[in-house]
Parts: C-alpha cells; sequence; structure tokens
C-alpha cells in the first residue's frame, strides 16, 4: 500500500471511482480509493440504475444533463473495453393530483428553459408511449426520451479501469479505521492496511457517510435508510421508458434483457442500515404494479433484494470542501440518486479540489447551506 497520497478517496462506489479518474485525468495522478468491500459493493450495486434528467430544482437538473452527455460517450471517452449498456428509452412520470400535476409543469418550465427536451403529455398520449399503462385516475404525464438506464456495475468498472491505467491505485478490502489531523488540518488516513499521509481526503462513502465525518469531529446531516427493489425473469420487449409514479413512491423499467426491475420507497421506513428484504415489499409492489402495468401480473419475479439511499433534509447532495476541516471534501447525501449524477460529481469535485472554477458552482450544494437555512427542497423523488 501506499505511504503517501495527494489525495484519499473513501468509498469504492461508482462516485469514488468517478472523482479518482477526474483527478487523474487532470494531472493528480497520486491518488487512492478505499473501499472495505468489493468495487460496488455498497448502493452503487444495489440501485435501480436509472437516469434521468427530469428533476425539480436547477442543481440537480444541471448536474443530470451534464451526466446525461457523459453517459453517451462513455465508453469511448474512458475506452472502455466492454460496454456500460446505456439505454435511452426515455422516463414516463406520472401526475395523479392536481398539485403533483402542478409541479410537473413547473418543473417543464425550468427544464426546457436549461434546453432539456420534455413534454408535457395528456393520459391519451402517455398511453402512446406506454400502450400497457392504465391511465385511471391520470392527470397527464411529462416524458423525457433521452433519459434512461445503464449498467452500474460496468460503469463502475470502466472507470476504475480508466483511472488506475492513470496511476490511481484501488484498494478493495481495505476498511478505514480513522482519518489523522493537525489541527484543522487533514493529515492522513488509517486503515487496515497501513497509514497513508495525505493532504485530501474525499468522503464518498455513501451510506456510511455520517460515520466517516465522525472521524473528523464532523457532525452531517444524513442519514441512511433502505429502499428496496425486485427483478423478473426476462420476456419479449414491452417497454422501452422507465414509468415512475412519485404519487405511488414506484418505478419499473424493463432492462435490455428483457426483464423488469422496480422499486418502491415506503414512506415509513426508519433511519437505519438494514439491507434485508421483505415479504411486504413484495406484496405491495405487486399490487401496485399490477394494477399501474397490467400485462406485467403473468411474469415471475426473480429476486429482491434492498440497498441504502443517503438521505439529507432536502433531498439534495452535499458536495465540496468542508469549511472547518481543511482538506476534506464531502460527495454525499445522495438521496438514492448517486448513480445518475456520478458523472458530473467527479468532474465538479476534481475541479474543486484542483481549485478550479467548477463547470456548475457547487457551493450552493455546501454543508453550510443547513446552517444558513438555504436548503434545495427536491420535489421529484421516490
Amino acid at each position: 500500500m501506499k505511504k503517501t497520497a495527494d489525495a484519499v478517496i473513501i468509498g469504492g462506489g461508482v462516485n469514488g471511482v468517478s472523482i479518482a479518474y477526474n483527478l487523474a485525468k487532470r494531472g493528480l495522478t497520486n491518488v487512492c480509493v478505499l473501499e472495505r468491500n468489493y468495487l460496488a459493493s455498497g448502493s452503487t450495486g444495489r440501485c435501480g440504475a436509472g437516469v434521468r434528467a427530469q428533476w425539480g430544482t436547477e442543481m440537480n437538473l444541471r448536474m443530470a444533463m451534464a451526466s446525461v452527455r457523459m453517459f453517451e460517450t462513455m465508453n469511448e471517452e474512458l475506452a472502455y473495453d466492454d460496454d456500460i449498456e446505456f439505454n435511452q428509452g426515455g422516463y414516463l412520470l406520472l401526475a395523479y393530483t392536481d398539485a403533483g400535476w402542478e409541479q410537473f409543469r413547473k418543473n417543464v418550465v425550468l427544464q426546457k428553459a436549461h434546453g432539456l427536451s420534455v413534454e408535457l403529455l395528456t393520459p391519451e398520449a402517455a398511453q402512446e408511449v406506454v400502450p400497457h399503462l392504465n391511465t385511471e385516475g391520470l392527470l397527464g404525464a411529462t416524458f423525457c426520451p433521452t433519459d434512461g438506464h445503464c449498467n452500474p456495475f460496468k460503469v463502475t468498472d470502466a472507470y476504475a479501469k480508466a483511472a488506475r491505467r492513470l496511476g490511481v491505485e484501488i484498494y478493495t478490502n481495505t476498511t478505514v479505521t480513522g482519518i489523522a489531523r493537525e489541527g484543522d488540518r487533514i493529515k492522513g488516513v488509517e486503515t487496515t492496511g497501513g497509514f497513508i499521509a495525505t493532504p485530501v481526503v474525499v468522503n464518498a462513502a455513501g451510506g456510511y457517510s455520517q460515520d466517516i465525518a465522525a472521524m473528523v469531529d464532523l457532525d452531517i446531516p444524513t442519514y441512511s435508510e433502505r429502499h428496496q427493489i425486485l427483478i423478473t425473469e426476462p420476456v419479449e420487449q414491452m417497454q422501452r421508458p422507465m414509468v415512475m409514479s412519485f404519487h405511488h413512491n414506484l418505478y419499473c423499467q424493463q432492462t435490455p434483457h428483457g426483464s423488469f426491475l422496480m422499486g418502491l420507497g415506503d414512506p415509513t421506513e426508519k433511519p437505519g442500515r438494514n439491507t434485508e428484504a421483505s415479504w411486504q415489499f413484495l406484496q405491495e409492489m405487486a399490487e401496485k404494479i399490477t394494477w399501474l402495468l397490467p400485462p406485467l401480473r403473468d411474469i415471475r419475479v426473480v429476486r429482491q433484494w434492498a440497498g441504502l439511499y443517503n438521505m439529507t433534509p432536502d433531498a439534495t447532495p452535499i458536495l465540496g470542501p468542508v469549511e472547518q476541516v481543511s482538506g476534506f471534501y464531502l460527495a454525499v447525501g445522495f438521496s438514492g440518486h448517486g448513480f445518475m449524477l456520478a458523472p458530473a460529481v467527479g468532474v465538479l469535485l476534481a475541479e474543486s479540489i484542483l481549485g478550479q472554477e467548477t463547470e456548475i458552482p457547487i457551493g450552493p450544494m455546501g454543508l453550510g447551506r443547513f446552517a444558513r437555512g438555504e436548503l434545495f427542497k427536491e420535489p421529484s423523488v421516490v
């Protein structure tokens, strides 16, 4: 293991390796990534794999649009020897209440102002996009054709391979046990493999972001929460878009391999790190999805699992340097959307660490916004 590094990134999910690659691409090659298990073993490998730009706040919208553009050319950009399987079948978002429909109208005004190709649809037009959609109670929908989904394991692998080619060292099965400081400055990281002296530490630890922050006596307003997903047997292709209903707290997509992957948010879920799958989820998911998309009632479930959302009070990530601890950076609190934002986050964090002007101003997304009361309440979250 290295004894010194210019930067150490804690967390081997997609954001950790994206940040590492972007640092190395910009010339900072003496970089380490530390992962206590294997790459993408945490939230990245348990996510729903969706990629969308239909957001309700400008910050999430701009990051997502930038990320979509990078996903589109990622195989070439990273010289990947495989395929990240980016499939742009679009997202169809459904509204069932007057408040929900009004929020969609506001979202579309914002999205179009930033150049996103998105449209408001009547229930009849929504059914043209997904013919087997049950439109009972539906007031309207929005559709963006450039949204889609891709393979989280392959995206992580692509970034990791590209980072390694540029000199980044990635240590798996390596647990961080402490962070050393001298006054208010970062001095290094204690691990099960030894000590690494470094002036820069990036907390990209996903569901364990709070634990890493506590190592520098920092209390951050993130908490972890279980979210569950299931996948079915593969069947003939019948649905290109992701179908999402904030009213029902669900999303459902058909993968390129034919399986349907779907998730359901539980508003009664308590904060914690429980990743056990439950029969209650399976029952509720089956009831809701077979009402919404009736042909799915004849498809068999193959397996189900759970992962952690690392939540913030405003469902918007915390990005950038920490004023209280020089050299400590945060890329946490993605609230279930870290995978789809990772390409942009890697660029923005790398630029911030290197003292460059960031492509999107990330100052407003820093930790200080909570003390200032300047939150970005994201309305479009399952």
